[in-house]
């Protein structure tokens, strides 16, 4: 079971958990992101391609599913104007055995902030802006192309 919803919805990550641990498995991981208030940032707001994005969410999903015996992948990611401490993002995985759940889960957060067209724009006060992409995010997702 893959399940991939991208809202401007806060994210429930108690129903989101107990949809995949009805999977009947072993192991469930999950990674929950929240917005940071990083040097003084009110809002951020993300903005999507919509269709694309959710057709690259599937993709890096059934590519974990191939890699790794999952049972169950979730992916869930806010769009629109969030604040600091809301959840942005949720990523859940299940598999008999929990270094599959926990390398699944860690793949997906990595690749879907570099392969999903996400845009970011953080407010302070008066002043906005787009975030660049980061090379550090491009290291993270690089280091699944050696496995």
């Amino acid at each position: 079971m893959i399940r991939i919803l991208v809202s401007p919805d806060p994210i429930d990550t108690m129903a989101e958990l107990t949809r995949v641990e009805q999977a009947g498995v072993g192991a469930v991981a999950s990674f929950c992101g929240l917005v940071r208030a990083d040097d003084g940032v009110d809002q951020l707001e993300l903005e999507h391609y919509p269709g694309a994005t959710e057709a690259a969410l599937e993709r890096i999903a059934g590519d974990a599913k191939v890699r790794w015996a999952l049972n169950a992948a979730t992916i869930v990611h806010r769009v629109g104007p969030m604040r600091p401490g809301e959840r942005i993002v949720l990523v859940v995985t299940a598999s008999p055995h929990r270094a599959d759940a926990l390398d699944a889960c860690a793949y997906l957060i990595d690749r879907l902030k570099t392969d999903a067209p996400f845009w970011k724009r953080e407010t302070r006060g008066e002043q906005s802006r787009w975030v660049d992409a980061r090379a550090s995010d491009d290291h993270a997702a690089e280091r699944w192309n050696r496995r």
